[in-house]
């Protein structure tokens, strides 16, 4: 590795942060990663309303990085992407991963664990527990604090933007002990009954039991707004359950309470001897690498903790369920990156100060760590005097970075998941159910080209 004395400051040492750091000091340069969390500040330690630990890219919602399937789902080509970009986000989730089907899902401890140490072996990273609270006013920097950055730093942002930040709620689901669900009422199944593998328990409804338990989503007592929070709308990605309750009787069985595919065996009968389908289904999905703790899958809530309790142990199955950890309730902060940012994910006003992660309003977790392996190359490049080429728009990456910094309607603009409505179009030719295959294949042509040539460009 050649050693570059230039240094680069990475402020926030979430997926982001942590996956720029790596980019970049893998190139050999210096960089200084700062995470408040962990922080001995005079006015007390500094945390968020959602972080529990100081570790490095603590996962705070749920615990999957969704599809791994790389062939036909837009979230699973990324990983594929970042995977050959050498990602340290993709290294840890491999060394971290659970049982999801065909989901990509870790234990979060062992995940952060291997991203610390990762970064803290490295002799070029500095990791400095401190808040900053100034956007720095020079040097090279990457501001990858997420969607919860502190009041001070997000005034600063403001102040140096010219205009005011946009904000979304975004909602925590519960997670259970596993030995505490009944498996005389549950049992394990595939996601919707897709594939061979039993990842997910399953909590059966019948239908008098699913319209009490949406009742009592409605009627359940909500956490309280303050007077800044009335206004702000939710991430349809994260939508509290209770919130899509309100949308009407069988939203939720349309939803994550979908039965379809999954034939309980405890109703097995000479006539169905697999068993019939339940009227809902509430499916929990293994949070962590032992195996003990289930995370309720799309079950993010606003709900107060005292009546989650009582109704979720409701569900049948989980009448003795006991939590590790309930939902919760935080306000996301994120750019009006199209207007604000340039194609490099430079502020435009500000140029030496770079965004990466979900404050530029991607959302989920292998987005806001590609957005940040995007701008640690970006970075390296410009440290190196070399020229910027951004990858294709046809790839993945290229499709998010390029919607995040300026193909997205401003007026309209909303934190957006990667998906395939955000690529190119292929050719007019392909049949509609083989156009997913003909975005992957394409994607993963343009991606070799395009990654033979960046590495064709950095020095040995």
């Amino acid at each position: 590795m050649t050693t570059n004395a230039q240094q680069i400051h990475i402020i926030g040492g979430g997926l982001a942060g942590s996956e720029a750091a790596w980019q970049l000091a893998r190139r050999g340069f210096h960089v200084r990663l700062s995470e408040m969390r962990g922080a001995n500040l005079p006015d007390g330690g500094a945390t968020t309303d959602a972080h529990h630990t100081d570790g490095l890219a603590e996962l705070v919602c749920s615990n999957s990085f969704r599809s791994d399937d790389d062939t036909s789902n837009a979230v699973g080509l990324l990983h594929y992407e970042m995977r050959q970009c050498d990602s340290l986000i993709m290294r840890a989730a491999a060394e971290a991963q659970v049982p999801a089907g065909s989901a990509l899902a870790v234990d979060r401890d062992i995940f952060s664990a291997h991203v610390e140490k990762a970064l803290a072996e490295m002799p070029n990273v500095t990791i400095v527990r401190e808040r900053i609270d100034v956007l720095p006013a020079e040097g090279h920097v990457i501001v990858a604090t997420g969607p919860l950055t502190a009041a001070s730093l997000a005034q600063s942002i403001g102040a140096a933007t010219g205009a005011d930040s946009l904000a979304f709620f975004d909602a925590i689901a519960p997670i259970v002990h596993r030995d505490t669900v009944d498996m005389d009422i549950c049992w394990m199944a595939s996601r919707w009954d897709k594939g061979d593998t039993k990842d997910y328990i399953n909590c059966p409804m019948n239908k008098e039991q699913y319209l009490a338990f949406r009742q009592g989503l409605l009627d359940g007592e909500k956490t309280e707004f303050k007077e800044w929070e009335a206004n702000t709308p939710y991430f349809e990605g994260c939508m509290p359950i209770e919130v899509m309750a309100a949308r009407g009787e069988d939203t939720l069985r349309f939803g994550p309470m979908k039965p379809v595919g999954l034939d309980n065996p405890h109703t097995a009968t000479p006539e169905f001897p697999k068993g019939r389908w339940p009227y809902a289904v509430v499916q929990l999905r293994q949070d962590n690498m032992l195996g003990t703790l289930w995370n309720m899958v799309g079950f993010q809530t606003k709900l107060k903790h005292g009546a989650q309790k009582e109704l979720f142990r409701t569900i049948p199955g989980l009448e003795n369920a006991e939590f590790a950890r309930l939902g919760g309730l935080h306000r996301n902060t994120f750019l009006n990156s199209p207007i604000l940012l340039d194609r490099q994910l430079r502020l435009k006003s500000v140029p030496h100060i770079r965004f990466a992660g979900q404050i530029t309003g991607c959302e989920g977790y292998v987005e806001s760590a590609a957005v940040g392996l995007m701008a640690g190359m970006m970075a390296a490049s410009e440290l190196a005097g070399r020229d910027w080429h951004s990858p294709p728009r046809t790839t993945a990456m290229g499709a998010l970075l390029s919607h995040i910094t300026g193909d997205a309607e401003a007026e309209t603009y909303q934190p957006m998941n990667v998906n395939f409505g955000l690529f190119p179009m292929p050719d007019e030719d392909v049949k509609k159910k083989e156009r997913k295959r003909a975005y992957t294949d394409r994607a993963k042509r343009d991606m070799a080209a395009w990654l033979g040539t960046a590495k064709a460009a950095e020095p040995a």
